[in-house]
């Protein structure tokens, strides 16, 4: 696999091409293309998710923006100093994230929310350059059990040395660290799989990594 930067006109996926079009026929004002990354590109924190939602980063074109994923993830950002503002509106309210970069492991909508294996190994290329640019990541915050699979298959390792468990510190090669979360989705927030506290607890330990 070879470093290959994000592509905005990626068309590999036949579905989620097709998938894309009919929602873009829906709601024309939606971005509902591949959805760049968030930050810079020598960041010392990685946070990884699965996949743009429906009426948030596929609507605006930033990662988790417009949606309730992105509700508390913005707002420990912003506490934790991350991030000049605690909100993330659209591509041009003027945030800015500060030694923080945003991405998902899968770049575009996919039906249901659920990308299938192909999808996620065709977005793999992007996710590794991302992973190596400069010179990486010091520590990888990943939303979700897929979004930590991704990580290691895009650094090389084995799935099954580095199981998914929130808030565990994985130490990866080239001095990285994996730290793991529930994803901030609705689903979790709303039946309290994560709570403010949890995710709170997932940023403290982030911030001890990075000597903040």
């Amino acid at each position: 696999m070879t470093n290959v930067a994000f592509n905005p006109n990626c068309k590999k996926c036949s579905r989620l091409v097709q998938f894309l079009a009919d929602v873009k026929l829906k709601y024309p004002e939606y971005h509902a293309a591949p959805v760049a990354p968030f930050g810079a590109n020598d960041s010392k924190l990685l946070i990884v998710g699965l996949a743009p939602g429906m009426h948030g980063a596929n609507a605006t074109g930033r990662p988790f923006t417009g949606d309730f994923a992105g509700l508390l993830l913005y707002k420990l950002l912003y506490e934790y100093g991350f991030s000049n503002q605690p909100e993330s509106i659209s591509r041009n309210d003027g945030l800015k994230l500060i030694d923080c970069t945003i991405t998902n492991a899968v770049k575009c909508l996919p039906p249901g929310n659920k990308p299938v294996g192909a999808e996620i190994s065709n977005c793999a290329e992007y996710l590794q350059a991302e992973l190596f640019q400069g010179h990486g990541p010091k520590v990888i915050l990943a939303l979700g059990h897929i979004a930590h699979n991704a990580v290691l298959r895009g650094i090389g390792l084995r799935l099954n040395a580095y199981r998914f468990e929130h808030n565990v510190i994985h130490r990866l090669q080239n001095n990285m660290f994996l730290v793991d979360s529930y994803h901030c989705s609705r689903y979790n927030m709303n039946t309290k799989r994560l709570t403010e506290p949890m995710f709170r607890a997932v940023f403290q330990t982030v911030c001890r990594l990075l000597d903040r």
